[in-house]
């Protein structure tokens, strides 16, 4: 089941595009002729960055700034679209931050934030797109999970909930999909060398985790658009990462747990 071909009037939707996968994937996309809309905070890199395919590979290309962690800011994307007279055909979701410290040592509002993000937004946007999708027989959506849905996180623990969540809804919903001409394909990616760990307060880990791990953004990009054109469940991008993935479903929590935590520590 491919990817729907290119159109005028389609485009493929990718959130949390401004910085590493979401701008990797963007211009994956663009490649293979999609049109693009681009969302993330900042519009002006957004900006810069659509200018920048649109000129090399002569799509149509729109930048739009917006918190989708805001339900509001939500409504006001999906309205923006409508008014630019596009179809989403491709929705590429994302968006999402991570955090690197224990639960009671969180802020709460940093927390909520981080759920509503990572889950709400991409189930808010799915909500509102992949029925449109199955009415019109094609469409593909590409959700960014990570190898933290496999296991628990001590020291990282609702960062890797709510990939959980986006690899358990993208599994269940791929499978419920099967005949419509429209696919779902989760992609779980490991370390990636991006802005993320920074973000995340793990600037660290690149020092703690050995090189063979880390991959590049472009890599990502290129495995997930490649699995979604090929109509596949889910993915693991890396043969280490999918190793380490099979030990994190599989090792008894007694084992796994502790060394997560230790692992974490170092990162920090």
């Amino acid at each position: 089941m491919a990817l729907p071909e290119p159109a005028k009037a389609s485009t493929a939707l990718i959130t949390g595009a401004s910085a590493g996968i979401g701008e990797a994937t963007a211009r994956e996309l663009a490649a293979r002729g999609h049109g693009v809309t681009l969302v993330a905070r900042r519009e002006d890199r957004l900006l810069s960055l659509a200018g920048e395919l649109s000129d090399r590979f002569g799509i149509r290309t729109e930048a739009i700034g917006a918190d989708l962690g805001s339900a509001a800011a939500r409504a006001d994307l999906v309205r923006r679209i409508e008014e630019l007279g596009l179809e989403v055909e491709v929705l590429v979701n994302n968006a999402g931050f991570g955090g690197g410290e224990d639960f009671v040592d969180t802020d709460p509002e940093l927390l909520t934030s981080m759920a509503e993000l990572n889950c709400l937004a991409l189930l808010d946007l799915q909500t509102r797109y992949l029925p449109h999708m199955v009415e019109r027989g094609r469409g593909a959506v590409i959700n960014i999970a990570s190898t933290a849905a496999f296991q628990p996180l001590p020291g990282s623990a609702t960062y890797a909930a709510t990939k959980a969540f986006v690899l358990s809804l993208s599994e269940a919903v791929h499978e419920e999909l099967k005949g419509t001409g429209v696919t779902l394909t989760a992609v779980c990616p490991g370390p990636v060398k991006t802005e993320f760990m920074d973000v995340a307060g793990l600037s660290g880990a690149e020092e703690q985790l050995p090189g063979v791990f880390w991959m590049s953004a472009e890599s990502v990009a290129k495995a997930a658009v490649e699995a979604a054109d090929d109509g596949k469940r889910a993915i693991v991008p890396g043969l280490l990462n999918r190793a380490g993935a099979i030990t994190g479903q599989h090792a008894p929590r007694m084992f796994a747990l502790p060394l997560a935590k230790r692992v974490w520590r170092r990162a920090l």
